[in-house]
This record gives C-alpha cells, structure tokens and sequence, in this order.
C-alpha cells in the first residue's frame, strides 16, 4: 500500500486540556512518520527509527507562508477554535521558522497559539525566542535524574537535562507567554518508573525553580510505543497531585485523568476519509474520540474506519478496556 500524503493542518482535536484545537505539523518528511530528537517510550505515535539529531539535519522544514495560507484555508471551513496548536508528528522547534509561524498566524487570526514541546531545545535563545511568542507553551518534564530522563525520553546525543531545565526556567522568566509543565508519570519493569517518592521530591524541587504557570500530573491513555510500558494507577496520581499541592500551590497543579472532553464541531467537511485519517495519523483515537473532534456520527464514522481498516491504513489496538485506532 501505498502511503498517503497528510496534510499540515489536520483537526480540530477535541482536548481535555485545549478544548477545541486546530494542529499544525511543521515537518513533512515523507520517509519518516515521526521527526523528533525524542523517542519517548509513552509516544502514542509509536518509537523514532532515527533520531534527529540537530536542527540542521532536519528534512522537509515546512515554510511560513505555507503554514499562513494553510490556516487561511482552515479558517473559512471551520468555527469556535480554541487554541491553534503546533504538536503533530514532529517537534515544533526543530523548524527553524516557528517564530515567523506564530508571527504570521497572529496577522490573520486572533485565536491563541499553543505549542507543545518535548522541551529538547529550549536551552537555546533563539527557541525560547520563538516559543515566547505563543499565548501557551505545554513542555514535558518526566524527571530531574538524568539516568531516568534518559530511560524515559531516550533524547538524542547532545540533549542535557540541565539544559533543559535552565531553558524552562528562563522562558518562564520571559513572561510573556503562558508556561504549562506537563509530567507524564509511566510505570515499567523494562525501563523503570518515576513515581518513586525521590523521583517526586526532586520534580518538586525543580518545578519550584522554574516557576511554571501551571504543572499538570498525568500518566497514559493511550497505546505506547513500548508495550510493557503501564499507567499509573489514580491513587498514585492523585498523591503525587497532593504533593505537588503543597510545594508549589493548589491553583498551580491540574491532575489529568481519562477521559472524552464534550463538544460539539461545526466543521464543514470536505473529505470525511481525509480527516479522519490526518486525525488518528496525529493522534490515535477511539471512536468515540474520533465522532466528539470531528463533528461526525456513527452511522458516518464506521463504514469510513472500516474501509480504511480493511485497506491496511490503519489498525485497532487496545489499550486497558478502550480499543484505539491508528495509522499503519
């Protein structure tokens, strides 16, 4: 089979943190499914053969003006967006334009702009430059140990923790965009855990000296990339939640828990299979995460998965009591 072309702006994703939001891919490499310098043992877009491994050797940047027309086009079809939100099968910063992105989109829309971000390169000035610029940066932080920073991201050469974390705490002295620490809490008795009450404390220590606006503590819903990898159970969650509490503030700290944020699409589809397919190709997605994002209905959505399945596009894999679709 041959794979198809995806486009660069692909949604809107139904968000338990975004609401509705439009994404954007700033990469298009068609020999790679997923440009990153991370290869995450939780990435719900499965493992990175080859890590990038500076922004120089990055293939298929794609270009401000095609990004300020894709929202263009996006815009006419499309109402009450949330966010604008440069995520997809890439990390952001690796496009050397995502300043002139932000800056462009700003001249044609007034709706905020997120980014979300592996947090790789934010010990660089002209990255936290360009992220300073959006309304909202979510960056990962999993842990203030380099051994489990390294099982947990598996970064690219080069990439220090310290770095890292010096980066974040000066893009949230910037002040001018709104900072979100996002930890995603794993369990595995291949690549270890950290959620021990050490891996906590440290956390806290260093979130405290970043100073973020905001520190959501979450675990995975969906399928991995490594399978042996295991959610953390709610009441660990929420302990650490507490924990987190007490250190840094109530008003600070957001515990993520499962679940299908409600709403309603008011996009004008154009070609549902399309859509669908530039949905779970960013996202994995249940069917009835697919139906809330996009507006669709059951007695439309099935016939559409099915035929995709049946033409080896994707496939359904079950993560816990949820089946998922994604693309093959």
């Amino acid at each position: 089979m041959t794979k198809r072309k995806s486009r660069l702006i692909y949604g809107p994703i139904l968000s338990r943190r975004l609401g509705r939001s439009l994404g954007i891919d700033v990469i298009s490499n068609p020999s790679s499914r997923k440009n990153c310098n991370f290869d995450c043992i939780y990435c719900q877009l499965g493992s990175v053969p080859n890590k990038i491994q500076s922004v120089e050797d990055v293939i298929g940047c794609v270009s401000s003006p095609e990004i300020v027309e894709g929202i263009k086009h996006y815009h006419r079809n499309i109402e009450d967006i949330d966010y604008i939100t440069f995520s997809g099968t890439c990390e952001p910063t690796l496009n050397p334009e995502l300043g002139e992105m932000i800056d462009g989109i700003r001249q044609i829309s007034s709706v905020p702009i997120c980014v979300i971000t592996n947090s790789s390169l934010t010990g660089r000035d002209d990255v936290r430059h360009s992220l300073a610029k959006a309304d909202l940066v979510v960056a990962t932080l999993v842990s203030g140990y380099d051994k489990t920073f390294e099982n947990i991201n598996r970064p690219a050469s080069g990439i220090r923790l310290d770095d890292i974390i010096e980066g974040l705490a000066s893009l949230s002295h910037m002040g001018t965009c709104r900072l979100s620490i996002e930890v995603m809490f794993v369990d595995s008795d291949k690549f270890g855990y950290n959620t021990s009450d050490s891996e906590i404390s440290r956390l806290a220590d260093i979130l405290e000296y970043i100073n973020p606006d905001e520190v959501e503590v979450l675990t995975i819903t969906r399928p991995p990339a490594e399978s042996s990898l295991k959610a953390v159970d709610e009441i660990r969650l929420k302990e650490i939640a507490s924990y987190f509490d007490s250190r840094l503030g109530r008003k600070k700290v957001r515990l993520v828990l499962r679940g299908i944020r409600k709403g309603r699409s008011t996009i004008k589809h154009e070609n549902i299979e399309e859509e669908v397919y530039d949905l779970i190709l960013r996202r994995p997605c249940a069917t009835e995460q697919v139906i809330a994002s996009l507006g669709l209905n059951m007695e439309t959505l099935i016939p559409v998965l099915e035929n995709m399945e049946y033409e080896g596009k994707i496939e359904s894999v079950r993560e816990g009591k949820t089946w998922y679709y994604r693309v093959l």
